[in-house]
């Protein structure tokens, strides 16, 4: 067939003939001014891999640090610009041709993600923790990622002096997934980023320094279960578009409310068919619910976080939660409004399975990262019941909750750096004993933050969780509240066992030693414990932002 004849039948097929010849290829239209955050840390995050290969290793470190830290402050200053032009209420919009929502909740969720991973960066940077090695200061990662553990290739790069500074673009790949996936607007959108976000998020936790066997273990395990998870999510995406005909997000809502007012020829079939909004939709939730870490879809999280450099692991707790939520929210809210009462129950057996099994599997714990990993999953538990509310003050409290937990457990991983013996950092249960004792001050600032963690008074957890539980009881959810309360006491028995172990126990002769770090790390610390506190005395004003914050644009 002659190309001739190939391009007839192609334009024919698409709607143009030769006859109407002013019909053209329309542009699209994008709004770089509101996509600012993303487009700096996506730019720098690309300048970063640039200086990988041009800017001399000795300077590397500097430089990455550097740009790293700058497009961090850089992209938050955007969200503040943004949301003082009123695009966070009253010129809340999709932009970028329906792809991004620019509204209060995105907003406010990417201004997280980016105070975060800025706090996080630092405990990333930190190189005074560990001896120096062969005149060299290290960091928590390999000296070459690509070398085989324990060859001669690896002994030579820490010989050298190498540093992975590669660690520093691949977090700020990572960060620009993270912007866009609360903010995602259409399926095809919110899968990308999910994808965006979780691939630098494998490589992160296969490079740390010690135990590098355990730390590839992680990264495997991470990246078959998230395959899967993705799997599911793609599946799901391709039976609403059976669906409804489309992956935008309003479209799929009009459908499902029955407002459509045009039907697609090529689907009209399946168009409106019960069975695929529900079976996708459950698909699409199980992605998202195995990124927030709920049961049944959380046996990654205690291996990678055990597994992964420490640092990663604060920053992926953290800001990965804050995404996957913000996500959640957004096609509950926005695209299943629907479908509320349908998936109520089961939201509800999750909600519940998450809060107990992650409270009651945390005290047979003994390792310190492990016990945490663990707290998150009874925390996305908690979550979950400020999700089911179903009312403008669930979205507020579960925005507020991730504001707080996300800077908790950043500040917490980084006291985990701390603690240290022979072979790096000492994460076994026993090995804290006495530190209370040892290092008063380490001690206090882990105390406050697990105070945090069980929710006691005066910490930002209490706020948190009590916004979450009013909101959840007044949504009709007031079983999960009971649920939660049991599942908080609970919980609250082993942080304070930790606790009593480390100020009413003897400390071991051979006990780890507490490095000192360098401001870095002092910062991040001291920013968690500055948080936990401001939220906890004084949380009215960020519960108002959070209610400003807390209308999504459809």
């Amino acid at each position: 067939m002659s190309a001739t004849a190939v391009h007839s039948l192609w334009t024919m097929a698409g709607g143009v003939t030769s006859a109407a010849p002013e019909q053209k290829f329309q542009a699209p239209v994008i709004e770089y001014t509101q996509l600012t955050p993303v487009l700096i840390v996506i730019g720098v995050a690309v300048l970063g891999v640039l200086a990988e290969a041009f800017v001399p290793r000795r300077a590397r470190y500097y430089t990455q640090v550097f740009l790293t830290v700058a497009a961090l402050v850089a992209a938050f200053a955007a969200v503040i610009g943004l949301a003082a032009a009123g695009y966070g209420t009253t010129k809340a919009h999709i932009a970028a041709m329906g792809a991004i929502a620019v509204d209060g909740p995105a907003l406010f969720l990417q201004g997280v993600i980016l105070l975060t991973s800025l706090v996080a960066v630092f405990t990333f940077a930190e190189r005074r923790l560990d001896p120096e090695s062969h005149g060299s200061r290290v960091d928590s990662f390999a000296a070459q990622a690509a070398s085989v553990p324990g060859s001669d290739s690896e002994k030579a790069a820490v010989k050298a002096g190498f540093t992975t500074t590669e660690v520093f673009p691949l977090l700020l790949f990572a960060v620009a997934g993270m912007l866009v996936f609360p903010a995602a607007n259409d399926l095809l959108t919110l899968f990308v980023a999910l994808e965006v976000f979780s691939l630098p998020l494998y490589l992160l936790c296969a490079v740390a320094r010690r135990k590098r066997l355990m730390s590839q273990e992680a990264a495997v395990k991470y990246f078959l279960l998230g395959a899967f998870s993705s799997a599911f999510l793609l599946f799901g995406i391709a039976l609403l578009y059976g669906y409804a005909g489309s992956v935008s997000y309003a479209q799929i809502a009009t459908v499902v409310d029955g407002s459509i007012q045009q039907i697609d020829p090529a689907l009209a079939d399946t168009m409106g068919n019960d069975v695929l909004l529900l079976i996708g939709g459950a698909m699409i939730l199980t992605g998202l619910l195995f990124k927030v870490g709920a049961v049944p879809f959380h046996m990654w999280t205690p291996d990678v976080y055990q597994g992964a450099p420490t640092p990663v692991t604060g920053f992926m707790a953290a800001a990965t939660k804050v995404a996957a939520f913000g996500a959640l929210l957004r096609l509950l809210y926005v695209v299943l409004p629907g479908l509320t009462w349908d998936l109520r129950p089961v939201m509800w057996g999750i909600a519940i399975v998450t809060m107990v099994g992650g409270a009651v599997v945390a005290i047979t714990q003994t390792d310190i990262k492990r016990l945490l990993a663990y707290s998150s999953i009874a925390h996305a538990g908690f979550i979950l019941a400020g999700v089911i509310a179903a009312t403008p003050q669930g979205i507020s409290s579960v925005l507020f909750y991730l504001a707080t937990y996300s800077f908790v457990t950043v500040g917490a991983f980084a006291v985990v750096t701390l603690v240290r013996d022979a072979g790096g950092e000492a994460t076994h249960l026993s090995k804290w004993a006495g530190l209370g004792r040892r290092s008063p001050l380490v001690a206090a600032v882990f105390a406050v933050f697990l105070l945090a963690f069980a929710g006691i008074p005066l910490t930002s957890g209490f706020s948190g969780k009590f916004a979450v539980f009013k909101a959840a009881a007044e949504g009709g959810a007031s079983g999960l509240v009971v649920v939660g309360v049991i599942s908080s006491a609970i919980a609250a028995f082993f942080y304070i066992r930790v606790i009593v172990l480390m100020f009413f126990s003897e400390p071991k002769a051979d006990g780890p030693t507490v490095a000192v770090p360098s401001p870095l790390t002092m910062t991040t610390i001291a920013v968690g414990v500055a948080v936990t506190l401001v939220l906890g005395l004084a949380p009215q004003y960020f519960l108002d932002l959070a209610s400003q914050a807390g209308v999504f644009v459809r």
